[in-house]
């Protein structure tokens, strides 16, 4: 059986006198994979575009799907809010914040009365601008909800817009929003189907009747 060499190929050979390790450091220090990474530091640190912001003095442009703050919403034409009080926000808020009281105007439409978000708990899932059929509650771009206190509440008068601003809103398209395609998505319905049917019956009496 023949013996086995093992070589040690990566051997680092360490310098032993001054000049040695003068040129070692030489060697080291103006390798060409730092030229190349240097450069490369140089062409982003003077010829591409700051990343950073001066914060708080600007603010970064967040997305429209954004998950921020919350906002209730009215209707721009007649001023009334969206909430319809369905209060299924509340049930499906997975942090428990969202708490809701109602009652009957005197129109007989539920009215929502009081309506407070605990942002201390909120995990800004968007479970809530989700599920909601008038999107009534949206999810804004505020982000800054730092503060000392350990429970932070905004009540109804803080989410919902003012009414000198209510010119200026716009219909939402951030997360929960429809699509712009959503008309053409809709799937009709058995009534329609059976609408359909009848049209063609009675066409189908009508051209009988004139045959005859």
């Amino acid at each position: 059986m023949s013996e086995k060499r093992y070589i040690l190929i990566d051997e680092k050979i360490e310098p032993k006198g001054a000049f040695d390790k003068f040129k070692h450091f030489i060697a080291a220090t103006f390798k060409l994979d730092l030229l190349v990474g240097l450069k490369i530091t140089l062409k982003q640190m003077l010829f591409s575009k700051s990343h950073t912001l001066k914060y708080p003095m600007q603010k970064m442009e967040l997305n429209a799907r954004y998950r921020g703050i919350h906002r209730l919403l009215k209707f721009v034409e007649s001023e009334n809010e969206r909430c319809i009080g369905c209060g299924l926000c509340e049930k499906i808020c997975v942090s428990n914040c969202i708490s809701m009281k109602t009652s009957l105007g005197e129109d007989g439409r539920k009215k929502v009365a009081s309506y407070t978000i605990n942002l201390s708990r909120c995990v800004y899932c968007g479970f809530c601008a989700d599920v909601c059929p008038e999107l009534a509650i949206v999810c804004g771009q505020e982000y800054e909800v730092a503060s000392e206190n350990k429970i932070l509440f905004g009540t109804k008068a803080e989410f919902l817009t003012d009414d000198k601003f209510l010119k200026d809103q716009a219909e939402f398209e951030g997360y929960g929003a429809l699509p712009k395609n959503a008309d053409s998505l809709v799937k009709k319905t058995p009534n329609a189907l059976t609408n359909e049917d009848k049209a063609e019956t009675m066409d189908i009496n009508l051209k009988g009747s004139s045959d005859v």
